[in-house]
Protein backbone atom coordinates (compact mmCIF):
# COMPACT_ATOMS: atom_id res chain seq x y z
CA UNK A 1 0.00 0.00 0.00
CA UNK A 2 0.94 3.56 -0.82
CA UNK A 3 -0.11 6.84 0.27
CA UNK A 4 -1.38 8.68 3.81
CA UNK A 5 -4.82 7.06 3.59
CA UNK A 6 -3.79 3.74 3.33
CA UNK A 7 -1.73 4.23 6.27
CA UNK A 8 -4.59 5.90 8.17
CA UNK A 9 -6.69 2.90 7.08
CA UNK A 10 -3.56 0.06 8.70
CA UNK A 11 -3.74 2.43 11.84
CA UNK A 12 -7.35 2.00 11.87
CA UNK A 13 -7.32 -1.80 11.86
CA UNK A 14 -4.23 -2.45 13.73
CA UNK A 15 -6.53 -0.42 17.06
CA UNK A 16 -9.77 -2.23 15.92
CA UNK A 17 -7.84 -5.77 15.34
CA UNK A 18 -4.72 -5.64 18.28
CA UNK A 19 -4.30 -9.37 18.09
CA UNK A 20 -2.55 -9.07 14.68
CA UNK A 21 1.13 -9.86 14.00
CA UNK A 22 2.78 -6.76 13.74
CA UNK A 23 5.28 -7.68 10.90
CA UNK A 24 4.07 -6.28 7.48
CA UNK A 25 5.25 -9.07 5.46
CA UNK A 26 6.31 -12.56 5.37
CA UNK A 27 9.45 -14.02 6.03
CA UNK A 28 10.36 -13.92 2.31
CA UNK A 29 9.44 -10.98 2.30
CA UNK A 30 6.33 -10.97 0.08
CA UNK A 31 3.40 -8.85 1.35
CA UNK A 32 0.79 -10.20 3.00
CA UNK A 33 -2.65 -8.93 2.18
CA UNK A 34 -4.41 -6.91 4.49
CA UNK A 35 -7.29 -9.47 5.51
CA UNK A 36 -4.81 -12.03 6.14
CA UNK A 37 -2.75 -10.54 8.17
CA UNK A 38 -5.57 -9.45 10.40
CA UNK A 39 -7.42 -12.50 10.54
CA UNK A 40 -10.81 -10.74 8.66
CA UNK A 41 -12.95 -12.68 6.23
CA UNK A 42 -13.61 -11.35 2.68
CA UNK A 43 -17.26 -9.85 3.98
CA UNK A 44 -15.63 -8.74 7.40
CA UNK A 45 -12.69 -6.91 5.62
CA UNK A 46 -15.52 -5.01 3.14
CA UNK A 47 -17.29 -3.96 6.32
CA UNK A 48 -14.42 -2.27 7.72
CA UNK A 49 -13.09 -0.94 4.53
CA UNK A 50 -17.04 0.55 4.01
CA UNK A 51 -16.88 1.94 7.68
CA UNK A 52 -13.74 3.64 7.01
CA UNK A 53 -13.62 4.94 3.77
CA UNK A 54 -17.77 6.36 3.60
CA UNK A 55 -17.71 4.50 0.58
CA UNK A 56 -21.02 2.81 -1.02
CA UNK A 57 -20.69 -1.19 -0.72
CA UNK A 58 -21.40 -3.03 -4.26
CA UNK A 59 -22.78 -6.75 -3.93
CA UNK A 60 -21.39 -9.47 -6.17
CA UNK A 61 -24.93 -9.67 -8.16
CA UNK A 62 -24.60 -5.93 -8.81
CA UNK A 63 -21.05 -6.72 -10.55
CA UNK A 64 -22.33 -9.34 -12.32
CA UNK A 65 -25.27 -7.37 -13.98
CA UNK A 66 -23.06 -4.43 -14.58
CA UNK A 67 -21.23 -3.40 -18.33
CA UNK A 68 -17.65 -4.99 -18.17
CA UNK A 69 -14.52 -2.73 -18.84
CA UNK A 70 -11.93 -4.70 -18.57
CA UNK A 71 -10.66 -3.92 -21.94
CA UNK A 72 -8.45 -1.34 -21.03
CA UNK A 73 -6.81 -3.24 -18.47
CA UNK A 74 -4.06 -5.87 -17.87
CA UNK A 75 -5.35 -8.95 -16.90
CA UNK A 76 -2.34 -9.54 -13.94
CA UNK A 77 -3.48 -5.23 -12.67
CA UNK A 78 -6.78 -6.11 -11.96
CA UNK A 79 -5.95 -9.75 -10.34
CA UNK A 80 -2.90 -8.14 -8.68
CA UNK A 81 -4.66 -5.61 -7.47
CA UNK A 82 -8.34 -6.65 -6.94
CA UNK A 83 -9.95 -4.34 -8.76
CA UNK A 84 -12.64 -4.15 -11.24
CA UNK A 85 -13.91 -1.78 -13.32
CA UNK A 86 -17.41 -1.18 -14.94
CA UNK A 87 -19.78 0.92 -16.17
CA UNK A 88 -23.24 1.55 -15.02
CA UNK A 89 -26.85 2.13 -16.54
CA UNK A 90 -25.97 5.62 -17.04
CA UNK A 91 -22.95 4.88 -18.63
CA UNK A 92 -20.76 6.28 -15.62
CA UNK A 93 -17.11 4.44 -15.05
CA UNK A 94 -17.05 2.47 -12.11
CA UNK A 95 -13.86 0.76 -10.13
CA UNK A 96 -14.43 -1.45 -7.26
CA UNK A 97 -11.75 -1.88 -4.97
CA UNK A 98 -11.13 -4.57 -2.18
CA UNK A 99 -8.76 -1.77 -1.02
CA UNK A 100 -9.85 1.78 -2.22
CA UNK A 101 -7.31 3.34 0.42
CA UNK A 102 -4.38 2.37 -2.41
CA UNK A 103 -3.80 5.73 -3.76
CA UNK A 104 -1.55 4.61 -6.64
CA UNK A 105 -4.04 2.10 -8.10
CA UNK A 106 -6.79 4.88 -7.56
CA UNK A 107 -4.94 7.13 -9.83
CA UNK A 108 -4.51 4.42 -12.30
CA UNK A 109 -7.80 3.84 -12.59
CA UNK A 110 -8.17 7.48 -13.47
CA UNK A 111 -5.93 7.92 -15.95
CA UNK A 112 -7.69 4.79 -18.23
CA UNK A 113 -11.26 5.17 -17.19
CA UNK A 114 -11.20 9.48 -16.80
CA UNK A 115 -11.40 11.69 -13.47
CA UNK A 116 -14.91 11.49 -12.89
CA UNK A 117 -14.51 7.61 -12.26
CA UNK A 118 -16.40 6.34 -9.07
CA UNK A 119 -14.48 4.34 -6.41
CA UNK A 120 -16.55 1.31 -4.89
CA UNK A 121 -15.85 -1.24 -2.04
CA UNK A 122 -16.56 -5.03 -3.24
CA UNK A 123 -15.17 -7.90 -1.20
CA UNK A 124 -11.78 -9.55 -2.31
CA UNK A 125 -13.88 -13.02 -2.98
CA UNK A 126 -16.45 -11.22 -5.24
CA UNK A 127 -14.06 -9.06 -7.15
CA UNK A 128 -12.47 -12.43 -7.72
CA UNK A 129 -15.41 -14.51 -8.74
CA UNK A 130 -16.46 -11.67 -11.18
CA UNK A 131 -12.97 -11.37 -12.53
CA UNK A 132 -12.35 -15.01 -13.18
CA UNK A 133 -16.31 -14.51 -15.52
CA UNK A 134 -15.14 -11.51 -17.33
CA UNK A 135 -11.57 -11.60 -18.28
CA UNK A 136 -10.88 -12.75 -21.44
CA UNK A 137 -14.04 -11.52 -22.98
CA UNK A 138 -14.95 -7.79 -24.00
CA UNK A 139 -17.77 -4.90 -23.03
CA UNK A 140 -19.89 -6.50 -25.59
CA UNK A 141 -19.10 -10.26 -25.12
CA UNK A 142 -19.25 -11.44 -21.39
CA UNK A 143 -18.01 -15.26 -20.45
CA UNK A 144 -20.43 -17.09 -19.04
CA UNK A 145 -19.65 -19.99 -16.45
CA UNK A 146 -19.90 -22.48 -19.21
CA UNK A 147 -18.53 -21.09 -21.86
CA UNK A 148 -14.87 -23.30 -23.01
CA UNK A 149 -11.99 -21.49 -22.92
CA UNK A 150 -9.87 -22.30 -25.76
CA UNK A 151 -7.44 -25.32 -26.24
CA UNK A 152 -4.34 -23.20 -26.30
CA UNK A 153 -5.41 -21.00 -24.01
CA UNK A 154 -3.15 -22.61 -20.99
CA UNK A 155 -2.10 -19.71 -19.59
CA UNK A 156 -5.36 -17.71 -18.86
CA UNK A 157 -6.33 -21.63 -17.63
CA UNK A 158 -3.66 -21.61 -15.38
CA UNK A 159 -4.64 -18.13 -13.90
CA UNK A 160 -8.17 -19.20 -13.33
CA UNK A 161 -7.55 -21.91 -11.26
CA UNK A 162 -5.10 -20.36 -9.32
CA UNK A 163 -7.71 -17.99 -8.31
CA UNK A 164 -9.38 -17.42 -4.87
CA UNK A 165 -12.69 -18.63 -6.15
CA UNK A 166 -11.61 -21.82 -7.98
CA UNK A 167 -9.32 -22.65 -5.09
CA UNK A 168 -11.83 -21.81 -2.47
CA UNK A 169 -14.94 -24.25 -4.31
CA UNK A 170 -12.00 -27.22 -4.68
CA UNK A 171 -10.79 -27.29 -0.99
CA UNK A 172 -14.94 -26.50 0.20
CA UNK A 173 -15.67 -29.33 -1.82
CA UNK A 174 -12.99 -31.95 -0.57
CA UNK A 175 -14.31 -30.49 2.77
CA UNK A 176 -17.66 -31.66 2.05
CA UNK A 177 -16.48 -35.07 0.81
CA UNK A 178 -14.35 -35.30 4.08
CA UNK A 179 -17.84 -34.34 6.90
CA UNK A 180 -19.86 -36.55 4.64
CA UNK A 181 -17.27 -39.69 5.05
CA UNK A 182 -17.47 -40.17 1.35
CA UNK A 183 -14.75 -42.43 -0.26
CA UNK A 184 -14.94 -40.66 -3.89
CA UNK A 185 -15.71 -37.64 -5.59
CA UNK A 186 -17.14 -37.65 -8.98
CA UNK A 187 -16.98 -34.17 -11.15
CA UNK A 188 -18.10 -35.07 -14.45
CA UNK A 189 -18.50 -32.36 -17.21
CA UNK A 190 -21.98 -32.87 -19.68
CA UNK A 191 -22.90 -30.11 -22.04
CA UNK A 192 -25.51 -28.58 -19.21
CA UNK A 193 -22.39 -28.36 -16.91
CA UNK A 194 -20.50 -30.34 -13.87
CA UNK A 195 -22.14 -33.07 -12.29
CA UNK A 196 -20.78 -33.88 -8.66
CA UNK A 197 -21.10 -36.60 -6.70
CA UNK A 198 -19.84 -38.44 -3.52
CA UNK A 199 -19.36 -42.01 -2.95
CA UNK A 200 -21.05 -42.15 0.42
CA UNK A 201 -21.32 -45.69 2.19
CA UNK A 202 -20.74 -47.60 -1.47
CA UNK A 203 -23.24 -45.40 -3.01
CA UNK A 204 -22.96 -42.54 -5.11
CA UNK A 205 -24.81 -39.40 -3.69
CA UNK A 206 -25.31 -36.23 -5.80
CA UNK A 207 -24.39 -32.55 -4.42
CA UNK A 208 -24.52 -28.99 -5.83
CA UNK A 209 -21.46 -28.48 -8.14
CA UNK A 210 -19.43 -25.51 -7.43
CA UNK A 211 -21.28 -22.57 -8.96
CA UNK A 212 -19.75 -19.25 -10.22
CA UNK A 213 -16.51 -20.75 -11.60
CA UNK A 214 -15.46 -22.60 -14.72
CA UNK A 215 -15.63 -26.00 -14.88
CA UNK A 216 -12.34 -26.44 -16.48
CA UNK A 217 -11.23 -24.37 -14.17
CA UNK A 218 -12.19 -26.56 -11.50
CA UNK A 219 -10.60 -29.65 -13.44
CA UNK A 220 -7.06 -27.79 -14.01
CA UNK A 221 -7.20 -26.72 -9.98
CA UNK A 222 -7.30 -30.69 -8.95
CA UNK A 223 -4.46 -31.10 -11.76
CA UNK A 224 -2.17 -28.25 -10.52
CA UNK A 225 -2.60 -29.66 -6.47
CA UNK A 226 -1.81 -33.70 -7.88
CA UNK A 227 1.13 -32.23 -9.81
CA UNK A 228 -0.47 -33.12 -13.42
CA UNK A 229 0.15 -31.37 -16.97
CA UNK A 230 -3.44 -28.91 -17.05
CA UNK A 231 -1.96 -29.03 -20.79
CA UNK A 232 -2.68 -31.90 -21.41
CA UNK A 233 -6.26 -32.56 -22.51
CA UNK A 234 -6.47 -35.71 -24.90
CA UNK A 235 -4.99 -38.59 -22.61
CA UNK A 236 -5.73 -40.08 -19.19
CA UNK A 237 -3.65 -38.92 -16.27
CA UNK A 238 -2.73 -40.16 -12.42
CA UNK A 239 -2.01 -38.05 -9.96
CA UNK A 240 -1.88 -37.45 -5.88
CA UNK A 241 -1.40 -35.13 -3.18
CA UNK A 242 -1.40 -34.88 0.45
CA UNK A 243 -3.67 -31.91 1.49
CA UNK A 244 -5.12 -30.88 4.47
CA UNK A 245 -9.23 -30.54 4.68
CA UNK A 246 -10.48 -28.67 8.29
CA UNK A 247 -8.48 -29.77 10.75
CA UNK A 248 -7.38 -33.64 9.14
CA UNK A 249 -4.70 -34.08 7.21
CA UNK A 250 -5.60 -36.57 3.93
CA UNK A 251 -4.20 -38.51 0.81
CA UNK A 252 -6.20 -37.98 -2.49
CA UNK A 253 -5.79 -40.48 -5.22
CA UNK A 254 -6.54 -38.27 -9.19
CA UNK A 255 -7.81 -40.07 -11.88
CA UNK A 256 -8.37 -37.84 -15.37
CA UNK A 257 -10.33 -39.29 -18.04
CA UNK A 258 -10.93 -37.16 -21.10
CA UNK A 259 -15.00 -37.53 -21.95
CA UNK A 260 -17.02 -35.97 -24.87
CA UNK A 261 -17.77 -32.44 -22.88
CA UNK A 262 -14.29 -32.19 -21.22
CA UNK A 263 -12.06 -34.30 -18.61
CA UNK A 264 -13.91 -35.31 -15.66
CA UNK A 265 -12.33 -36.25 -12.40
CA UNK A 266 -12.26 -39.33 -9.92
CA UNK A 267 -10.16 -38.58 -6.21
CA UNK A 268 -10.25 -41.15 -4.11
CA UNK A 269 -10.14 -39.58 -0.47
CA UNK A 270 -7.92 -41.72 2.05
CA UNK A 271 -7.73 -40.37 5.39
CA UNK A 272 -3.90 -40.28 7.05
CA UNK A 273 -6.19 -41.23 10.36
CA UNK A 274 -4.78 -44.86 10.24
CA UNK A 275 -6.82 -45.87 13.50
CA UNK A 276 -9.56 -47.70 11.49
CA UNK A 277 -6.77 -50.20 10.73
CA UNK A 278 -7.65 -52.80 14.01
CA UNK A 279 -8.69 -56.44 13.96
CA UNK A 280 -12.31 -55.44 15.52
CA UNK A 281 -13.43 -53.17 12.65
CA UNK A 282 -13.39 -55.58 9.91
CA UNK A 283 -16.54 -57.39 10.86
CA UNK A 284 -14.84 -60.70 11.55
CA UNK A 285 -17.16 -63.39 13.24
CA UNK A 286 -15.75 -64.95 16.29
CA UNK A 287 -14.14 -67.69 14.48
CA UNK A 288 -13.20 -66.46 11.31
CA UNK A 289 -11.33 -64.08 13.87
CA UNK A 290 -9.68 -66.56 14.98
CA UNK A 291 -8.80 -68.41 12.77
CA UNK A 292 -7.24 -65.38 11.05
CA UNK A 293 -5.19 -64.79 13.29
CA UNK A 294 -3.85 -68.50 13.77
CA UNK A 295 -2.76 -68.29 9.80
CA UNK A 296 -1.12 -64.75 10.16
CA UNK A 297 1.69 -66.80 12.66
CA UNK A 298 2.85 -69.36 10.24
CA UNK A 299 5.93 -68.67 9.37
CA UNK A 300 5.46 -69.26 5.51
CA UNK A 301 2.63 -69.82 2.84
CA UNK A 302 0.53 -67.76 0.98
CA UNK A 303 -3.00 -66.23 2.16
CA UNK A 304 -5.31 -64.81 -0.68
CA UNK A 305 -8.13 -62.49 -0.38
CA UNK A 306 -10.70 -62.47 -2.66
CA UNK A 307 -13.67 -60.18 -3.96
CA UNK A 308 -14.82 -57.34 -6.73
CA UNK A 309 -13.26 -54.43 -6.74
CA UNK A 310 -14.39 -52.40 -3.96
CA UNK A 311 -14.73 -54.71 -1.89
CA UNK A 312 -12.57 -53.96 0.50
CA UNK A 313 -9.36 -56.52 0.24
CA UNK A 314 -6.88 -53.01 0.52
CA UNK A 315 -8.08 -52.52 4.05
CA UNK A 316 -8.12 -56.13 4.93
CA UNK A 317 -4.77 -56.54 3.76
CA UNK A 318 -3.78 -53.57 6.00
CA UNK A 319 -5.47 -54.24 8.72
CA UNK A 320 -3.53 -57.89 8.68
CA UNK A 321 -0.44 -56.21 8.26
CA UNK A 322 -0.92 -53.78 10.97
CA UNK A 323 -1.19 -57.08 13.42
CA UNK A 324 2.13 -58.63 11.77
CA UNK A 325 3.97 -55.04 12.07
CA UNK A 326 6.65 -55.55 14.97
CA UNK A 327 10.06 -54.78 14.74
CA UNK A 328 10.71 -58.88 14.55
CA UNK A 329 9.28 -59.17 11.29
CA UNK A 330 10.68 -57.39 8.29
CA UNK A 331 7.39 -56.52 5.55
CA UNK A 332 7.51 -56.02 2.02
CA UNK A 333 4.58 -54.60 -0.11
CA UNK A 334 3.78 -53.96 -4.06
CA UNK A 335 0.73 -52.10 -4.42
CA UNK A 336 -0.61 -49.96 -7.09
CA UNK A 337 -1.53 -47.79 -5.66
CA UNK A 338 0.05 -47.66 -1.86
CA UNK A 339 -3.15 -46.54 -0.25
CA UNK A 340 -1.94 -46.79 3.29
CA UNK A 341 0.91 -45.51 4.60
CA UNK A 342 2.27 -47.82 7.39
CA UNK A 343 4.78 -46.64 9.91
CA UNK A 344 7.69 -49.52 9.97
CA UNK A 345 6.41 -51.56 6.41
CA UNK A 346 8.54 -50.73 3.43
CA UNK A 347 5.92 -49.74 0.50
CA UNK A 348 7.05 -49.76 -3.10
CA UNK A 349 4.26 -48.88 -5.74
CA UNK A 350 4.47 -50.27 -9.03
CA UNK A 351 5.93 -48.07 -12.13
CA UNK A 352 5.28 -50.21 -15.28
CA UNK A 353 6.30 -47.72 -17.37
CA UNK A 354 10.14 -47.74 -16.00
CA UNK A 355 9.34 -51.90 -15.67
CA UNK A 356 8.86 -51.96 -12.13
CA UNK A 357 5.83 -54.70 -11.86
CA UNK A 358 4.20 -56.37 -9.01
CA UNK A 359 6.37 -59.40 -10.57
CA UNK A 360 10.09 -57.78 -11.16
CA UNK A 361 9.36 -56.47 -7.55
CA UNK A 362 8.75 -59.51 -6.13
CA UNK A 363 11.83 -61.17 -7.34
CA UNK A 364 13.86 -57.94 -5.49
CA UNK A 365 12.07 -58.79 -2.56
CA UNK A 366 12.96 -62.34 -2.20
CA UNK A 367 16.48 -61.16 -2.00
CA UNK A 368 15.92 -58.41 0.75
CA UNK A 369 15.39 -61.22 3.40
CA UNK A 370 11.82 -59.92 4.21
CA UNK A 371 9.54 -62.21 7.05
CA UNK A 372 6.22 -60.90 5.52
CA UNK A 373 5.79 -60.37 1.50
CA UNK A 374 2.49 -58.17 0.26
CA UNK A 375 1.56 -58.17 -3.63
CA UNK A 376 -1.65 -55.96 -3.96
CA UNK A 377 -2.97 -58.22 -6.56
CA UNK A 378 -2.16 -61.49 -9.25
CA UNK A 379 -3.17 -60.08 -12.36
CA UNK A 380 -1.15 -62.34 -14.71
CA UNK A 381 1.08 -65.50 -14.88
CA UNK A 382 4.09 -64.18 -13.78
CA UNK A 383 3.08 -62.59 -10.90
CA UNK A 384 0.89 -65.66 -9.84
CA UNK A 385 4.67 -68.11 -10.39
CA UNK A 386 6.50 -65.90 -8.21
CA UNK A 387 4.12 -65.03 -5.08
CA UNK A 388 3.52 -68.97 -4.78
CA UNK A 389 7.48 -69.54 -5.60
CA UNK A 390 8.04 -66.59 -2.96
CA UNK A 391 5.62 -68.45 -0.28
CA UNK A 392 7.44 -72.33 -1.13
CA UNK A 393 10.60 -70.56 0.13
CA UNK A 394 10.12 -69.82 3.31
CA UNK A 395 8.09 -66.17 3.03
CA UNK A 396 4.30 -65.74 4.47
CA UNK A 397 2.64 -63.95 1.17
CA UNK A 398 -0.35 -61.97 1.32
CA UNK A 399 -2.32 -60.91 -1.96
CA UNK A 400 -5.66 -60.15 -3.51
CA UNK A 401 -7.54 -61.75 -6.50
CA UNK A 402 -10.60 -60.78 -8.20
CA UNK A 403 -13.22 -63.73 -7.53
CA UNK A 404 -16.51 -63.92 -6.17
CA UNK A 405 -16.66 -66.70 -3.88
CA UNK A 406 -13.46 -68.24 -1.56
CA UNK A 407 -13.61 -71.74 -3.27
CA UNK A 408 -13.18 -69.95 -7.02
CA UNK A 409 -9.56 -68.87 -6.05
CA UNK A 410 -8.46 -72.14 -6.50
CA UNK A 411 -9.19 -72.99 -10.37
CA UNK A 412 -8.51 -69.03 -11.06
CA UNK A 413 -5.25 -69.66 -9.72
CA UNK A 414 -4.61 -73.07 -11.56
CA UNK A 415 -5.87 -70.99 -14.60
CA UNK A 416 -2.90 -68.53 -14.24
CA UNK A 417 -0.80 -71.40 -15.06
CA UNK A 418 0.19 -72.41 -11.05
CA UNK A 419 0.77 -76.17 -10.70
CA UNK A 420 -1.42 -77.59 -8.71
CA UNK A 421 1.28 -79.46 -6.31
CA UNK A 422 2.63 -75.82 -5.63
CA UNK A 423 -0.76 -74.68 -4.79
CA UNK A 424 -1.45 -77.63 -2.20
CA UNK A 425 1.86 -76.92 -0.62
CA UNK A 426 1.21 -72.93 -0.40
CA UNK A 427 -2.11 -72.17 -0.28
CA UNK A 428 -3.02 -71.58 3.91
CA UNK A 429 -6.49 -69.68 3.27
CA UNK A 430 -8.79 -67.88 1.05
CA UNK A 431 -10.84 -64.98 2.56
CA UNK A 432 -13.59 -64.03 0.32
CA UNK A 433 -15.59 -60.38 1.37
CA UNK A 434 -17.58 -58.00 0.42
CA UNK A 435 -19.08 -54.28 2.08
CA UNK A 436 -22.52 -53.63 3.37
CA UNK A 437 -23.54 -50.93 4.78
CA UNK A 438 -24.20 -50.53 8.50
CA UNK A 439 -27.61 -49.28 10.22
CA UNK A 440 -27.65 -46.17 11.82
CA UNK A 441 -27.32 -47.35 15.72
CA UNK A 442 -29.57 -43.73 16.15
CA UNK A 443 -31.95 -44.40 14.40
CA UNK A 444 -32.69 -48.14 13.19
CA UNK A 445 -35.89 -50.03 14.32
CA UNK A 446 -36.86 -53.54 14.47
CA UNK A 447 -39.95 -54.52 13.72
CA UNK A 448 -41.45 -58.28 12.65
CA UNK A 449 -40.40 -59.14 8.31
CA UNK A 450 -43.81 -58.36 6.37
CA UNK A 451 -45.67 -61.39 4.94
CA UNK A 452 -46.48 -59.16 1.88
CA UNK A 453 -42.96 -58.11 1.24
CA UNK A 454 -41.54 -61.42 0.96
CA UNK A 455 -44.27 -63.01 -1.47
CA UNK A 456 -43.10 -59.95 -3.44
CA UNK A 457 -39.47 -60.86 -3.49
CA UNK A 458 -38.80 -64.70 -3.19
CA UNK A 459 -34.95 -63.48 -2.30
CA UNK A 460 -36.06 -63.48 1.37
CA UNK A 461 -36.07 -66.75 0.81
CA UNK A 462 -32.35 -66.97 0.07
CA UNK A 463 -31.29 -65.05 3.32
CA UNK A 464 -33.41 -68.33 4.89
CA UNK A 465 -36.10 -65.14 6.49
CA UNK A 466 -39.74 -65.80 6.84
CA UNK A 467 -42.39 -63.46 7.27
CA UNK A 468 -42.21 -62.69 11.02
CA UNK A 469 -38.89 -62.88 11.74
CA UNK A 470 -37.74 -59.78 13.44
CA UNK A 471 -35.41 -57.89 11.56
CA UNK A 472 -33.81 -54.11 11.57
CA UNK A 473 -34.75 -51.94 9.11
CA UNK A 474 -33.06 -47.83 8.38
CA UNK A 475 -35.35 -45.39 9.46
CA UNK A 476 -32.93 -41.47 8.83
CA UNK A 477 -31.82 -39.25 11.16
CA UNK A 478 -30.20 -36.26 11.49
CA UNK A 479 -26.69 -38.30 12.13
CA UNK A 480 -26.72 -40.20 9.01
CA UNK A 481 -27.80 -37.86 6.98
CA UNK A 482 -31.41 -39.48 6.65
CA UNK A 483 -30.57 -42.24 4.68
CA UNK A 484 -30.64 -44.42 7.67
CA UNK A 485 -26.99 -46.15 7.40
CA UNK A 486 -24.00 -44.75 8.25
CA UNK A 487 -20.59 -46.60 8.09
CA UNK A 488 -19.69 -49.82 6.48
CA UNK A 489 -19.08 -53.13 7.32
CA UNK A 490 -17.76 -56.71 6.03
CA UNK A 491 -19.35 -59.53 4.95
CA UNK A 492 -16.51 -62.67 4.65
CA UNK A 493 -16.09 -66.29 4.13
CA UNK A 494 -12.87 -67.74 5.24
CA UNK A 495 -11.88 -71.09 3.60
CA UNK A 496 -9.11 -73.06 5.16
CA UNK A 497 -6.92 -75.31 3.02
CA UNK A 498 -7.75 -78.76 4.89
CA UNK A 499 -6.08 -82.18 3.76
CA UNK A 500 -9.68 -83.06 2.01
CA UNK A 501 -9.44 -79.63 0.21
CA UNK A 502 -5.87 -80.24 -0.84
CA UNK A 503 -7.08 -83.40 -2.37
CA UNK A 504 -9.53 -81.98 -4.50
CA UNK A 505 -6.79 -79.76 -6.09
CA UNK A 506 -5.16 -82.81 -6.46
CA UNK A 507 -8.04 -84.16 -8.09
CA UNK A 508 -8.52 -80.51 -10.19
CA UNK A 509 -12.15 -80.34 -8.91
CA UNK A 510 -13.73 -77.13 -9.41
CA UNK A 511 -14.92 -74.16 -7.14
CA UNK A 512 -18.26 -75.72 -6.56
CA UNK A 513 -16.89 -78.98 -5.30
CA UNK A 514 -14.80 -77.11 -3.17
CA UNK A 515 -16.84 -75.26 -1.82
CA UNK A 516 -19.76 -77.75 -1.04
CA UNK A 517 -16.55 -79.55 0.86
CA UNK A 518 -15.52 -76.71 3.11
CA UNK A 519 -18.84 -75.96 3.74
CA UNK A 520 -19.38 -79.53 5.32
CA UNK A 521 -15.80 -78.53 6.99
CA UNK A 522 -18.01 -75.87 8.86
CA UNK A 523 -16.94 -72.99 6.85
CA UNK A 524 -18.97 -69.52 6.86
CA UNK A 525 -20.10 -68.39 3.75
CA UNK A 526 -20.86 -64.77 3.19
CA UNK A 527 -24.30 -65.12 2.98
CA UNK A 528 -24.45 -66.71 6.31
CA UNK A 529 -22.69 -64.17 7.56
CA UNK A 530 -24.33 -61.57 6.59
CA UNK A 531 -27.91 -63.16 7.41
CA UNK A 532 -26.26 -63.38 11.38
CA UNK A 533 -25.34 -59.75 10.75
CA UNK A 534 -28.95 -58.74 9.50
CA UNK A 535 -30.54 -61.06 12.82
CA UNK A 536 -27.97 -58.55 15.43
CA UNK A 537 -29.16 -55.40 13.82
CA UNK A 538 -25.92 -54.93 12.14
CA UNK A 539 -27.52 -54.14 8.65
CA UNK A 540 -30.66 -54.39 7.35
CA UNK A 541 -31.78 -57.55 5.04
CA UNK A 542 -32.61 -55.30 1.70
CA UNK A 543 -28.93 -54.52 2.13
CA UNK A 544 -27.83 -58.12 1.96
CA UNK A 545 -30.07 -58.62 -1.02
CA UNK A 546 -28.45 -55.18 -2.73
CA UNK A 547 -25.34 -56.94 -2.34
CA UNK A 548 -25.16 -60.65 -2.13
CA UNK A 549 -28.32 -62.02 -3.88
CA UNK A 550 -28.86 -61.40 -7.78
CA UNK A 551 -31.88 -60.61 -8.79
Amino acid sequence: MSGTLSTQFHAYLRQRHPQAPADDGAADGTQIALWDRFGLSAEAFATEVTSFTGLERVALRELLAASPAVSEFSERFLREVLGYPYKTAEDVAVFAMADPTDQAVRRAAELVLGPHTLFRVASHEDIAVVLDQRLGGSEEAEMSPAQELRDDDIESLRDLASGAPVVRAVNDLIEKAVEMRASDIHIEPFSTGLVVRLRVDGLLRPIAAPSGVLPQAVISRIKIVAGLNIAERRLPQDGAARIRAGRAEIDVRVAIMPTQHGESAVLRILPKDRSQLVATRLGLSSRDDAALKRLITLPHGMIVITGPTGSGKTTTLATILSLLNTPERKILTVEDPVEYEIPGINQSQIKPAIGLTFASALRSFVRQDPDVIMVGEIRDIETAHVAVHAALTGHLVLTTLHTETAAAAVPRLLDLGVEGYLLRSTLRAVIAQRLVRQLCEHCKTARPLDEEICQQDPRFGHLGLVPGDITWHPTGCERCGGGGYRGRVGVFELLELTSSLRQLIADSADGLAIDRQAIQEGMTTMLDDGVAKCRAGVTSASELLRVLVAR
